[in-house]
C-alpha cells in the first residue's frame, strides 16, 4: 500500500508540471487508495469462480437424484429463482464466501434454464439469445466484479455458439475483428471510459478482463480448426485486423519510450510488419503479442502475464500444427523471438534512461 509520503511526492510531482498549484484531498486519496487495495485479488476471485463451478455439479448432482430434470417446468422455474437470487446475494453482501454462493446459484440458473429450455424443444440459438439477453440485463443490474464477469463470458459464448452451432464457423473471423477493436478500445481508453460514467467505472475491471478471455477463446477455435468449420484460405483475414492493432499499439508506445524521430518510428513500423507477416496464418500467435502489448501499455500486469501463457501455448500449438510445413513454423517463430528481442532492448534502453535523469 502507498504511504502518505509517496502520495505527497505524487502530488509534488504533479504541481511541479502545472504552472498553478493544484490543491488534492491527501486524507480522501489515501482513504480511497487504501480502500481499493483492501479488494480481494483477481486469484481470489477466480478461485471463487472455481469454487463456485465445483459446487454447482454436486448441487446439479442432488436435482437429479432428486428427480427435476423430468419436469421442464420445475428446471425453468428453478432455474430463473436461482439466477436471480445470485444476482440478488452478490448485490446485497460483499463477502468471498458469499460470493462464492451467488456464483453458483448464478451459474446452477443458467445450466437449468438451458436445460429447460431444450427440453422444450427449443434450439440452440433460441437458449443462446436467451442467455445473451439474460447476461446483458444482468449487467445492466448488478456491476458486482464475479457477476459482470460471468456474464461477460456468458454473452460471449453464446456468440460463439451461435457460429458454430449454425456452421458459420468463418465468421468467427468477425467476432475476432469486433473483440480486438473491443479489447484496444478498452484498454487504450481506460481514463475516458473510467471518469465519464460511474456505472461503466465499476464495471471496467471485471469486463476488461473477460474480454482478455473471451479473445482468447476466439483464438483457440481459430488455431484448432477441429472445433469450428473453417475455411485455412481465410484465416488470414484475422491476422490483418490483429497487426493493423499491434501497429496502433506500437504507435502509442512511442512516446512512452520516448522514440520522437520520423525516421526511427517508420523503421520500427517497417521491422515490426516484417516480423509480424509470418504470423499472417497464425493469429493466435499475433492476438497473443496484442494482449502483452496492451498490457505492457498500460500497466496490467494481470493480463501481461496471461499474454505471455497464452503467447507459449500457442507458439507450441503452432508448432504441432499439421497443416503447415516446419520451415514455415520456424520462420514464425524465429520472428516472433526477434519482437520480443527487439521489445525487451526498448524497454531496457528506456528504464537505464530514467534511471540517469
Amino acid at each position: 500500500m502507498k504511504t502518505k509520503e509517496e502520495i505527497q511526492e505524487l502530488i509534488s510531482f504533479i504541481n511541479g508540471k502545472q504552472e498553478r498549484a493544484i490543491q488534492f484531498n491527501e486524507e480522501e486519496i489515501a482513504s480511497a487508495y487504501e480502500k481499493t487495495n483492501s479488494d480481494q485479488s483477481l486469484a481470489v476471485k477466480i478461485l471463487s469462480i472455481f469454487g463456485g463451478l465445483l459446487a454447482s455439479c454436486f448441487f446439479i448432482g442432488f436435482l437429479f437424484i432428486a428427480g427435476l430434470y423430468d419436469s421442464q417446468i420445475g428446471l425453468l422455474i428453478v432455474g430463473v429463482l436461482l439466477i436471480i437470487s445470485g444476482i440478488f446475494i452478490n448485490k446485497s453482501i460483499d463477502s468471498t464466501i458469499v460470493d462464492t454462493v451467488s456464483i453458483s446459484a448464478y451459474i446452477i440458473g443458467y445450466i437449468l434454464l438451458g436445460m429447460g429450455l431444450s427440453h422444450n424443444e427449443l434450439d440452440e440459438n433460441a437458449i443462446s439469445l436467451a442467455f445473451i439477453l439474460v447476461a446483458a440485463c444482468t449487467l445492466s443490474l448488478v456491476q458486482a466484479y464475479i457477476i459482470s464477469f460471468v456474464s461477460v463470458l456468458i454473452i460471449s459464448g453464446a456468440f460463439l455458439t451461435l457460429l458454430i452451432s449454425n456452421d458459420y464457423g468463418d465468421l468467427i473471423h468477425v467476432y475476432l475483428s469486433v473483440m480486438v477493436f473491443l479489447v484496444s478500445f478498452v484498454y487504450l481508453k481506460e481514463a475516458q471510459l473510467i471518469k465519464n460514467n460511474k456505472t461503466v467505472s465499476k464495471l471496467y475491471n471485471p469486463v476488461r478482463i473477460a474480454l482478455v478471455f473471451s479473445f482468447l477463446a476466439g483464438l483457440i477455435i481459430i488455431g484448432k480448426m477441429d472445433i469450428a468449420e473453417l475455411s485455412p484460405e481465410y484465416i488470414w483475414t484475422s491476422s490483418v485486423s490483429i497487426i493493423a492493432a499491434i501497429l496502433y499499439v506500437i504507435s502509442h508506445l512511442f512516446d512512452l519510450l520516448s522514440i520522437k524521430k520520423s525516421k526511427e518510428k517508420w523503421a520500427i513500423y517497417l521491422l515490426s510488419i516484417f516480423i509480424l507477416l509470418p504470423t499472417l496464418f497464425s493469429p493466435a500467435i499475433s492476438g497473443a503479442l496484442l494482449i502483452i502489448l496492451l498490457s505492457f501499455l498500460v500497466n496490467y500486469k494481470t493480463s501481461l502475464i496471461i499474454g505471455i501463457v497464452a503467447f507459449i501455448y500457442f507458439v507450441s500449438q503452432y508448432y504441432y500444427d499439421l497443416h503447415y510445413t516446419l520451415l514455415t513454423k520456424s520462420i514464425a517463430m524465429f520472428c516472433s523471438g526477434i519482437l520480443f528481442l527487439g521489445l525487451y532492448f526498448l524497454t531496457h534502453k528506456k528504464l537505464k534512461s530514467d534511471e540517469k535523469i
